[in-house]
Formats: C-alpha cells, sequence, structure tokens
C-alpha cells in the first residue's frame, strides 16, 4: 500500500508522535485505573496561534446579519500597554434578528459562536479527548453578563447533536472560573433538546465552544483564557449566592417548554 502524501508530512508524524507520548504518560500513570493525575487542558489561549484551531459560525452563513469574530488579546497587566505573553481570546460581534430579505425559507435567526476545530489524523487515528475521569467543566472567562451557552460535540452517531449548558457568570465585567458538572449537560440538536436523553460520550468529546443564542440584538463581548477538565472543585470561584434558583434558558423540548438550568 503506498503511503498518501498526509501520511508522509511532518504534520502527521510530529502529531502521532506527540499522540503515542500522551498515551504513554496516561499508561505509565495508570490513569486508568487510580483516576486522572491532574487537570486535563482542553483548550488554551495563551498563544497567537491558538486562535488558528477554531472557527466562528453565525446566522450570516445562512444568510443572517449577525457578526462574530474571535480575536487574539495579549496579555497586559492592570490596564497597562499589552505585553507580549500568554494571552486569552476575545469572543466579540453583534446579534441581528433581522430575517434574510432574499431567503424567505429563513425563519429564525440571531446567533453567533465559535468551536475548536476537529483535532487532525495521526497514527494512532483521530484524537479525541477522553475526560471520562472527570467530574467538572472549567473555564477561565469574562463575561459581559449575556446568556452564552457552552457547546461540547462528540463522536455521535448523530454527527448535528451537541451536549450544552448555560454559562453562568457571577460577576460580569470581572475575570471568574466557572465549574460545570459534565453530568449536567443537555443533549440537543439545532437547538431542540433531544428526548430520550442519552449520556455524553465522555471518552470520545470532539470540539467544544461557546454560542450566544438569546436573540437579543446588539453587541456582546466574552473573554475565554483557557478551557479544562478537572475533578479539583477549588479551582472554581467561591462566590457566596442564594439557595439554588432556577432561571429559564433558551432551548426547547419537543413540546415548547423552555428548559430550566440551575445557576449553581
Amino acid at each position: 500500500m503506498r503511503a498518501t502524501g498526509a501520511c508522509l508530512s511532518k504534520g502527521f508524524w510530529g502529531r502521532s508522535i506527540d499522540e503515542f507520548k500522551r498515551l504513554s504518560n496516561v499508561a505509565f500513570k495508570l490513569e486508568g485505573i487510580k483516576g486522572a493525575s491532574g487537570p486535563l487542558v482542553l483548550h488554551d489561549f495563551h498563544n497567537r496561534d491558538s486562535i488558528e484551531s477554531c472557527k466562528t459560525l453565525s446566522d450570516r452563513d445562512i444568510g443572517g446579519y449577525s457578526q462574530a469574530a474571535l480575536d487574539w488579546v495579549p496579555h497586559s497587566i492592570s490596564g497597562l500597554e499589552p505585553i507580549e505573553g500568554p494571552g486569552y481570546a476575545r469572543f466579540h460581534g453583534t446579534i441581528s434578528t433581522e430575517l434574510p430579505i432574499t431567503k424567505h425559507d429563513i425563519q429564525r435567526s440571531g446567533y453567533a459562536a465559535w468551536r475548536t476545530l476537529d483535532k487532525k489524523p495521526t497514527l494512532f487515528g483521530k484524537m479525541l479527548f477522553n475526560i471520562d475521569m472527570y467530574t467538572y467543566l472549567a473555564l477561565r472567562i469574562r463575561s459581559d453578563g449575556r446568556s452564552y451557552l457552552v457547546n461540547v460535540q462528540t463522536e455521535s452517531v448523530v454527527p448535528t447533536d451537541l451536549h450544552q449548558h448555560r454559562l453562568f457568570a457571577k460577576r460580569p465585567g470581572e475575570w471568574e472560573t466557572v465549574l460545570i458538572k459534565w453530568n449536567d449537560f443537555v443533549r440537543t440538536n439545532h437547538g431542540f433538546v433531544v428526548e430520550p436523553q442519552t449520556e455524553m460520550l465522555r471518552q470520545k468529546v470532539r470540539t467544544l465552544g461557546i454560542g450566544l443564542t438569546d436573540r437579543i440584538p446588539g453587541p456582546f463581548n466574552l473573554y475565554i483564557e483557557r478551557i479544562w477538565a478537572t475533578n479539583n472543585m477549588s479551582e472554581g470561584d467561591i462566590v457566596a449566592t442564594p439557595a439554588t434558583k432556577f432561571k429559564e434558558g433558551q432551548l426547547k423540548n419537543k413540546q415548547g417548554r423552555n428548559i430550566n438550568w440551575s445557576d449553581k
């Protein structure tokens, strides 16, 4: 059998070596038996090229007028001039609910999102994240207070399925770490909750991202420093909150009722 150009490229073998090292490290530490030895970074925006492994989406793709961008921001200290170093991403743009004039079949618009790209193949097959040993998804963010959704895509039988959860920012305008239990994600398809619910395929996570579907016209602005899986609850910010309360989200079930999220 003749090897293809992609397989002979330095990138392919470099990725394969990195994957071999990762798998060997997991086996050496016996993480499958003892459990995770530490947090697992799923994506960070510390370097400028981290933006290139992500893509933005919006209703503009179907003729709408919302705009979305994902920019890299160099690290800055106390509002001084930006300096090169560990940075973060700025997800920003404008939501518009105006319908396309020339596409009469489009009945709803007003969304924007970004997600990581699929990992490129290696000698060991497609690169996927295994978060089965972790309890929480952690996100280091600075929010404008709008109702964002965290989106997780797995190697599912139905490629358009997403697992989603509200991103509850308790201190808009300030940096904070938000923890979400992996078990609390809701399986959806095209914005509607899928019944019956099935457990997330946690051994085969493909992509992660954040979307805004609140359909409130106007600008949005969200900063993201990194996303990781963890078992350490203390990594999240401790914020005094009242008793557990529920907030209505944008997701709906087949009966048309909105899904209520717990913000605790």
